[in-house]
């Protein structure tokens, strides 16, 4: 599903990735590990082709970002790929319904797919906050800058997982959940990826939840630079 080759990634000169070889099988759940400052977030942002590395490749699904336009990129991200941002990074003048359903404005792929679970997208935005602890039809129609953190959170993740895209990225996903609400995300979101085959990536500095996933690493044994400080 996802290879990566070589790749070297420096800010203002300062050395923030460098791993030598690194593979991700199609379906696997994967969690990442890691302190602050580690560079998880910048890993993210390059196996989603949002920045460019200075030297060597990722490629998914058999396709290598770095031989891409920035058009291709936008469009091969919209088609295969889910991101749960740290900052959630929802659209403050759209309404909940709108933040959740955006990619599907993007990729017909995903519209298709959610159309066919629930015969609409409003059908299916509703099924996903539902799933994720959140009940209130009326929701939906307000706009996102009504919401608590940990509401954002959940249409956000809800953004994410609707179509079912190949790969879902989640940067600190539950950073904002309480213990309940935590478990609760966690479990949606490994049943959707399973029933589609979804291949997760999930970065968290928090290591109790590590014991759900299959596999798990530490960035800073697989990067071979010394991070002072995060991007």
């Amino acid at each position: 599903m996802i290879n990566i080759n070589n790749l070297r990634f420096a800010w203002q000169k300062e050395p923030i990735i460098n791993i030598n070889a690194f593979s991700i099988e199609q379906g696997q759940h994967l969690f990442i590990e890691g302190p602050s400052g580690s560079g998880k977030s910048t890993l993210l942002n390059l196996l989603g082709g949002v920045i460019t590395p200075q030297s060597g490749d990722v490629e998914i699904l058999g396709q290598s970002l770095n031989q891409m336009s920035s058009n291709q990129k936008d469009s091969f991200r919209a088609n295969h790929i889910g991101f749960i941002f740290q900052q959630f990074n929802l659209i403050p003048y759209l309404s909940v319904l709108e933040n959740i359903t955006l990619p599907c404005t993007f990729s017909s792929d995903r519209k298709q797919k959610a159309l066919s679970r629930s015969g609409s997208l409003q059908k299916e935005a509703i099924r996903l906050l539902s799933a994720l602890g959140i009940d209130d039809t009326q929701l939906i129609q307000r706009s996102v800058n009504e919401l608590s953190v940990g509401q954002q959170q959940r249409v956000a993740a809800a953004r994410a997982m609707l179509g079912s895209p190949d790969i879902i990225i989640a940067d600190e996903p539950t950073s904002a959940l309480d213990n309940g609400h935590r478990q609760a995300f966690i479990k949606i979101l490994f049943e959707e990826c399973e029933k589609e085959n979804i291949t997760l990536i999930f970065v968290s500095h928090d290591s109790t939840l590590k014991h759900h996933f299959s596999h798990h690493i530490n960035l800073l044994e697989l990067n071979q630079v010394n991070i002072k400080e995060a991007l």
